[in-house]
């Protein structure tokens, strides 16, 4: 009998922290305190995750059969003195953020990337470029982690005009923007809705 009422505490105690654990999970995260410091590394962290999520889900919207569609004057206004000559296409807009990944937080963290940045750039599936996309990101988690209150601002050797290595994380997603705006309109030339416009 006392076996059995030990063993029912151990389930129901396990129930619980089930269950608690279960809410902290569906429970938003909490927001820092106004005024609080946070750390270099977590604010620049927070700001790569953002520009990740948004990212990996236009790459994953696009069709693997569109990842060589690049815009050209055909599908404009007849006449439409626009130039595509040297235009990327979406698999090359991918493996390009992928590249640059891999550039930025090498340089801001010393730490070498896991991949070859030249063989990136020759990738042409959907799978292949998503994947390289994929790793790049969780490269740059790692780079940005190396960044501290004391070396956030303290100039290093590294891309022209950015002398930080808090320049250079902020810099390496303004520049990912860029590009992740050039592949939603390369959706919507597909017409594929952009899963952040949904």
């Amino acid at each position: 009998m006392r076996l059995q009422k030990m063993m029912m505490v151990v389930v129901l105690g396990s129930c619980s922290m089930m269950a608690k654990a279960q809410m902290a999970m569906d429970m938003p995260a909490a927001k820092p305190v106004v005024g609080s410091m946070m750390a270099p590394s977590k604010a620049l962290d927070d700001m790569l995750s953002l520009f990740e999520g948004e990212t990996m889900g236009v790459v994953k919207a696009m069709p693997a059969e569109k990842y060589d569609f690049a815009p050209s004057s055909a599908i404009f206004v007849p006449g439409q003195l626009a130039k595509f000559d040297t235009v990327r296409t979406f698999a090359q807009q991918v493996t390009h953020v992928a590249e640059a990944n891999y550039y930025f937080y090498s340089t801001l963290s010393g730490l070498k990337p896991d991949m070859d940045r030249k063989q990136i750039a020759m990738l042409t599936k959907k799978e292949d470029a998503v994947a390289a996309l994929a790793a790049s990101f969780a490269f740059a988690h790692r780079a940005i982690a190396t960044i501290t209150l004391e070396n956030a601002f303290e100039t290093i050797k590294g891309a022209d005009g950015m002398h930080t290595r808090a320049t250079l994380a902020a810099f390496g997603v303004a520049h990912g923007y860029d590009h992740y705006g050039q592949m939603v309109e390369y959706l919507r030339m597909n017409g594929i809705v952009p899963p952040g416009s949904k």
